[in-house]
């Protein structure tokens, strides 16, 4: 059909314009449904936290009614009290405050350690639950002994044990908060749909709830109000603000005919919507999807610092009992205790605990609220490695449609005035050719008037009747058929126009050729600066397209591309990776179509443009929600970032660890420098400060696409 209607434009091949299957599913990402259990199961292990249950109500909650326990046991400490030299108020029973809130402090706030450290140990994956819940054991034991005289040793320990746990659970409710943002997210994209939607029923207007829309419905959104499905405008238009899915501030005008997505606001108008998905399918529902992927998905980092957790555990146990053993064998059970519940204090990897769960939080977030979806945490780590990004040509580097890109008319004729008897005669077909006729014809601002006795000539063209005037649009074989002599001034842009493989229709009136228009698959207007925004980052760019090849190195030159496959049929698109990778290149490959499925799957990175097809997304590890191809240098910007934030939060807290542990442990004891408990844990609380706000600073990456190619 489609060849058939370009035919009888008497066109061939318009190059740039294949069809692509699926090409308008833009908001159907295709995902299986989400299962909150399952995504709190991947929660819990991309944390690193075995038996992490709970919630950021659990732990703040938790933490402030430590908080409250502690400072009496603070307060009531007798070691406290002989290092600052005062004493509290006493009454009957006061040395029994620090005893009693202790150990009410130590199985309330340190409950979720101490069950977290069952699940660790029967899964046989020590890491800082069991560590923690170690420390807090052995300072809860040392302390009653000391408060019951049980072996005679002076060592209270309560204050340190309420200050680790109290430190421990600001941590953990720290943790749980950022993580929490990004699951928020989600959240925050659901509560975008409206409750209820005005569906046509007859001639009147019924208020349903969105379970009860169907595909083929049609439903009212009134100005101001919220697109409740993703769905097609049919009548109607308005300026409509797609910022949540796109991350594109400016609003964007939607008239019948184009596609819009539930949670997009109409600004200034009100639309009439044929439903094309509800539930699972809609594109917020995807997008939900895509961001709980990402947020379950583990990372190199993620997997080095679950490593380095359990290495620390046997490196804290083994030098704990090293120096359990040690000081015991110097004569001093006391400084055996001391230093060895020093040393699991110091040990206590919080930090590390830290380290990689609040960067993949915090960017996860500030990457879904900026229109790039990561669904695999590695395709990002990758990321930061590419040295050649290789663009699909048609839909991703060009608008994929027909577009009338110039105009030459004969002398005494006017653009406005050839294009209005061209889109006059074009009005009723549905051509791509014709609509892009009719676009170019009332973007100008001409007033189209009406045709009559439209018919199409087959293999030649189209002809109608305009104001009495025969008028005729088609190709070469027209022109050869009615022998209509072509003007000097159009045949000199007819010839440059071919020659870079644009097609080109002549308007004729009766026998006289009126002008000339080229036609072909328009360039995207940030296409240009993306490639001189890549190249200034010492980034190769290649295109690759099925078009013939003068059509891609006219493309190629004017976007500056380095490198460019042309005429490359689909099932060789993947191969044209394989030979870049085997030259030493690190490929992410950007693409919309079926068709870019495999090549998507091979290339080191793959990014699907979101207005592509289900396929192409699912073959992705990334997902740029519009189809602005600056949404690369997003990608780049936050692998770069958030890897190095990553490193340095890792780099921090291991090195803290391997540091303080041996000071704890007394190794420079015979300088004459003992490290107390209590410093350790003001050490260990100022490494997790440092870490949570390096983290933090990601919220300072500009991710604007606008601002990375300014």
């Amino acid at each position: 059909m489609v060849q058939q209607e370009q035919q009888a434009h008497g066109q061939h091949h318009l190059p740039g314009a294949t069809p692509r299957a699926g090409a308008h599913r833009r908001h159907q990402p295709g995902h299986r449904d989400p299962e909150p259990p399952a995504q709190r199961e991947d929660h819990q292990h991309v944390t690193g936290h075995a038996g992490h249950a709970g919630s950021v109500d659990q732990f703040r909650s938790r933490f402030w009614v430590s908080l409250a326990l502690a400072v009496p046991v603070v307060v009531y400490s007798e070691m406290l009290g002989n290092l600052l030299g005062f004493r509290p108020p006493s009454f009957p029973g006061s040395e029994m405050v620090s005893p009693t809130l202790g150990t009410v402090l130590f199985l309330h706030g340190g409950w979720p350690f101490l069950t977290g450290a069952i699940t660790e140990a029967r899964g046989r994956r020590p890491g800082m639950m069991l560590l923690i819940s170690l420390a807090i054991t052995v300072a809860f034991g040392a302390s009653w002994a000391t408060t019951l005289g049980i072996g005679g040793f002076e060592l209270d320990f309560w204050w340190e044990l309420a200050l680790l746990i109290v430190v421990m659970l600001l941590g953990h409710w720290l943790e749980m908060r950022a993580l929490g943002a990004a699951s928020g997210a989600l959240d925050a994209l659901a509560a975008l749909l409206p409750d209820v939607a005005e569906r046509l029923d007859g001639d009147g207007l019924v208020e349903v709830s969105l379970a009860d829309l169907g595909v083929g419905d049609v439903v009212l959104v009134r100005t101001g109000g919220r697109v409740p499905v993703d769905g097609e405008v049919v009548d109607g238009s308005a300026r409509v603000d797609e910022s949540m899915i796109t991350g594109e501030s400016r609003t964007v005008r939607r008239a019948t005919g184009d596609t819009v997505v539930g949670g997009s606001i109409a600004t200034d108008g009100s639309l009439r919507i044929l439903v094309t998905a509800v539930g699972a399918a809609t594109a917020l529902a995807g997008i939900q999807r895509l961001v709980a992927e990402a947020q379950a998905s583990s990372s190199r980092a993620q997997a080095l610092a679950d490593r380095a957790a359990s290495f620390l555990f046997f490196f804290a146990v083994s030098v704990g009992l090293t120096t359990a053993v040690v000081w015991t064998l110097l004569g001093s059970a006391d400084d055996a205790v001391t230093r060895t519940v020093t040393v699991l204090v110091i040990a206590c990897p919080h930090a590390l605990g830290l380290a990689i769960p609040l960067v993949i939080a915090i960017s996860t977030e500030r990457a879904a609220r900026s229109g790039v979806l990561v669904k695999d945490r590695l395709a990002l780590e990758r990321m930061r490695n590419v040295d050649t990004v290789l663009f699909d040509k048609t839909g991703t580097l060009t608008q994929g449609r027909h577009t009338v890109t110039h105009v030459a008319t004969a002398p005494g004729v006017s653009e406005d005035e050839m294009l209005a008897l061209a889109a006059a005669v074009e009005a009723e077909s549905e051509h791509p050719v014709a609509r892009a006729l009719v676009r170019a014809a009332r973007s100008g601002g001409a007033q189209v008037p009406a045709g009559h006795g439209l018919r199409s000539l087959p293999g030649r063209g189209v002809q109608g009747t305009v104001d009495g005037q025969t008028v005729t649009v088609g190709g070469p074989t027209l022109l050869r058929e009615t022998g209509a002599a072509v003007p000097a001034e159009v045949s000199a842009a007819t010839d440059a126009w071919a020659a870079r493989g644009a097609s080109v229709l002549h308007v004729l009136n009766g026998g006289r050729v009126l002008g000339a228009v080229a036609l072909e698959d328009a360039v995207r207007e940030h296409s240009r600066r993306t490639v001189e925004a890549l190249h200034s980052r010492g980034v190769r760019v290649a295109m690759i397209t099925g078009d013939a090849q003068q059509v891609a190195d006219a493309v190629a030159a004017d976007l500056g591309v380095d490198e460019v496959f042309a005429q490359v049929l689909p099932e060789h698109k993947d191969a044209k990776i394989t030979e870049l990778q085997g030259r030493g290149h690190t490929v992410a490959m950007v693409g919309d179509g079926v068709n870019d499925a495999p090549a998507l799957a091979r290339a080191d990175v793959g990014i699907a443009i979101g207005a592509g097809t289900d396929v192409a997304i699912q073959s992705a590890g990334v997902v740029l929600a519009s189809d602005d191809p600056r949404g690369v240098l997003s990608v780049i910007a936050l692998s770069r970032v958030s890897y190095r934030k990553m490193w340095q939060n890792l780099a921090w807290a291991t090195g803290y660890n391997v540091v303080a542990v041996p000071l704890a442990a007394g190794v420079l004891a015979g300088a004459g420098f003992i490290l107390s408990p209590a410093v350790g844990a003001i050490m260990m609380s100022g490494s997790t400060i440092v870490v949570a706000l390096n983290a933090q600073l990601l919220r300072r990456t500009v991710l604007d696409p606008a601002r990375l190619t300014a």
